[in-house]
């Protein structure tokens, strides 16, 4: 069983769900490795340097923002821990919205919500109540050092986390040409219409994802199969199975005096707190009542002034070093090290 990505809280209003975020898909495509043929060796991918062709280590590897040509702004991690959002293991619903509002392009990628241990009832009520309302929660989540918008929504007995697409990401269709107009336009004759009618009720039934398989893969699977048992080399391991983590345990709480506190201070409960004790809530929300919620400050971000740019000066090549491979750049994109210095 998979791991939780992190064990947090679900937020909405002054109440806190305890939940473990879990991935929701699976990959399943065959990975292949690259060999040298002449002797079956495999490839090796390395960091090197672009200018001296020289391997870099991990240690020395930074993030950088090219700015113009040949020139770059180093961020270190401080820098990269400063802009992520204070909520780092909370999803926090900001709004409610319909759902039929959400046009498909804007979701990207699922996630389950599993309730942590006695707060099955936080979590069955949100659930039921997206349901019978038909509307699902926009939210923001960090997940490891990214801050995500998503969309919290029933599906079944479950609570799903899908991720956003913000608008910017999104191509609008207008930007290609399409045909504008009706049937008319282009002398479709009623006639056709009502074949082409036909036509999809014939061919109409029930979704039933199970029905559907990456024929593909089972192709390309029978493929390497065959070549295996032919060579006498045919195994398969199996991973151990691992245990699931332990969810975080919540105390009994008085949930009508939470929802009755929450429309009546009408904001959203603080990132990252605990379930909000009975006695505390009434106290809370006269305090709030009498003024408007905080708008949400965004995250500080340092002047481009306090960052020293640098340029990169072109080194020369030493004689006899071969051409240098991929950029190792990317690679690093997990961890960075010292500041390098411009020469």
């Amino acid at each position: 069983m998979a791991r939780p990505i992190w064990t947090g809280t679900l937020s909405f209003g002054l109440l806190n769900v305890p939940v473990s975020l879990m991935p929701g898909e699976r990959k399943v495509d065959l990975s292949f490795r690259m060999l040298d043929s002449r002797n079956n060796a495999r490839i090796r991918y390395e960091r090197v340097n672009a200018d001296t062709g020289e391997e870099v280590p991990w240690k020395d590897i930074v993030k950088a923002f090219e700015y113009d040509k040949g020139n770059y702004v180093v961020l270190e991690e401080e820098d990269l821990r400063a802009a992520a959002s204070e909520g780092r293991e909370a999803v926090e619903v900001e709004a409610f919205v319909d759902a039929a509002a959400i046009a498909p392009q804007f979701y990207e990628k699922p996630y389950i919500l599993v309730p942590g241990r006695k707060a099955e009832k936080g979590y069955v009520l949100l659930r039921e109540t997206l349901k019978a309302t038909g509307r699902v929660g926009i939210a923001r989540v960090v997940i490891r050092t990214r801050e995500y918008l998503a969309a919290v929504l029933p599906q079944g007995d479950a609570l799903m986390l899908n991720l956003l697409r913000y608008p910017q990401e999104l191509v609008a269709a207008d930007e290609h040409t399409l045909p504008e107009g009706g049937t008319g336009d282009y002398r479709i004759s009623a006639r056709e219409m009502q074949m082409a009618r036909q036509l999809i009720e014939s061919m109409a039934g029930e979704w039933t994802p199970q029905d559907y398989r990456d024929e593909f893969r089972g192709r390309l699977q029978a493929v390497i199969d065959k070549k295996m048992k032919n060579a006498g080399a045919l195994a398969q391991a199996e991973d151990p199975e691992q245990q699931p983590a332990q969810d975080a345990t919540t105390n009994v709480v008085d949930f009508m005096l939470l929802l009755k506190q929450s429309i009546a201070s009408n904001r959203r409960t603080p990132a990252g707190g605990k379930t909000t004790a009975p006695g505390k809530a009434p106290a809370r929300a006269t305090r709030a009542a009498g003024r408007k919620a905080p708008a949400k400050k965004a995250p500080a971000k340092k002047a481009p002034a306090k960052k020293t740019p640098v340029k990169k000066t072109p080194a020369r090549k030493a004689p006899g070093k071969k051409a240098p491979a991929k950029k190792g750049a990317k690679a690093g994109a997990g961890r960075s090290g010292g500041v390098r210095k411009a020469s």
